[in-house]
């Protein structure tokens, strides 16, 4: 069973929907109780990071997703939810993220923010080619929309790479949490081919 943590916040319904379309069962975690029975989580994100925050924790979630990712369970945060896994962010000085990634997040170095539209992913450091990428060709095009990135303060964090105002990762892990920058969900058949490798690989 896949969760989707619903914080009032997200394109929730678009992901619940990839899901299904692949024939994978997920329900709604809008309560530390939802998580019972729950073998994947997935945090989506669209908005600022100090608000979902906040609203992670009115929720009374923020606790136990953040020992979801210290038992290094299967995760896979999307846009936002990628941002929300690094220590800080510049959107919301003084508001702690998960800090299941060492690092922050900081504003796209670009002429027009946010960024909104198709770009490429391509994949770097090792495996050249990881299990989220699985049979999806390098430089492929995903979805994009959102101002900041992720910047991490660790070597090995980026999996992959993509080109805005300079090079920022677009994909992240750590052990068995994942997070993208971009939004698989919308975007289309390499993005549902994502989401499958992530629910059958990692």
């Amino acid at each position: 069973m896949i969760g989707i943590v619903d914080y009032g916040a997200g394109n929730l319904r678009s992901v619940s929907k990839a899901f299904d379309f692949l024939g994978f069962e997920s329900r709604l975690v809008d309560a530390a109780t939802a998580l019972e029975g729950v073998d994947r989580l997935v945090l989506p994100g669209v908005g600022s990071f100090g608000e979902a925050v906040r609203q992670l924790r009115t929720r009374r979630l923020f606790a136990p997703v953040g020992e979801w990712l210290e038992a290094d369970r299967p995760f896979l945060g999307i846009c936002l939810g990628l941002q929300l896994l690094f220590e800080s962010s510049e959107e919301s000085p003084g508001e702690r993220g998960l800090a299941a990634f060492p690092g922050s997040c900081r504003k796209l170095r670009a002429r027009k923010v946010p960024q909104i539209g198709w770009n490429t992913v391509w994949a770097v450091g090792e495996p050249a080619a990881p299990a989220l990428l699985l049979d999806i060709p390098d430089r492929s095009y995903f979805y994009f929309v959102h101002s900041y990135c992720a910047a991490p303060s660790a070597p090995g964090l980026t999996v992959a790479e993509t080109d805005y105002g300079g090079p920022y990762p677009s994909i992240a892990a750590r052990g068995r949490v994942w997070g993208v920058q971009f939004h698989p969900e919308k975007s289309g058949e390499l993005g549902l081919r994502l989401l499958s490798n992530w629910v059958q690989k990692c």
